[in-house]
C-alpha cells in the first residue's frame, strides 16, 4: 500500500481515458485494431492494454484523429491514429488479476 496510486477513471468525453475501447490505425501494417485501456490489475492481456504500457501511455488523454508515436523499446517504435473512442465499454469483461 505504501507505493499504491489512485488512478482516476474519469476522462473527458472526446478523450482516450481507463475503461475505453479504442481503434487504431497501424499504417505500417495497413491495419485497424480495438484496445482497451485497463489498469494493470485488471483485463485480459490479450484483449487489453495497460495505461502503463507503451500503448496506453501512448493514446492516454489523446482525441480521435489523433496521431501517436508508441515507443516499444529504445529501438523500436511505430506511429498509430486515433481512428473512435467507445466509452460503453463494459467494466465487467474484465477480471481482476489473481497474484
Amino acid at each position: 500500500i505504501k507505493t499504491a496510486r489512485i488512478v482516476s477513471d474519469e476522462s473527458k468525453s472526446d478523450e482516450v481515458g481507463l475503461g475505453d475501447r479504442v481503434e487504431l490505425y497501424i499504417p505500417e501494417d495497413d491495419e485497424t485494431e480495438s484496445y482497451k485501456l485497463v489498469t494493470t490489475v485488471r483485463g485480459n492481456s490479450m484483449k487489453a492494454y495497460s495505461i502503463d504500457s507503451p500503448l496506453g501511455k501512448a493514446i492516454k488523454g489523446r482525441k480521435t484523429g489523433d496521431k501517436v508515436y508508441i515507443k516499444v523499446n529504445d529501438t523500436y517504435g511505430y506511429e498509430a491514429e486515433i481512428r473512435s473512442i467507445d466509452k460503453t465499454a463494459k467494466e465487467e469483461e474484465d477480471q481482476l488479476r489473481s497474484y
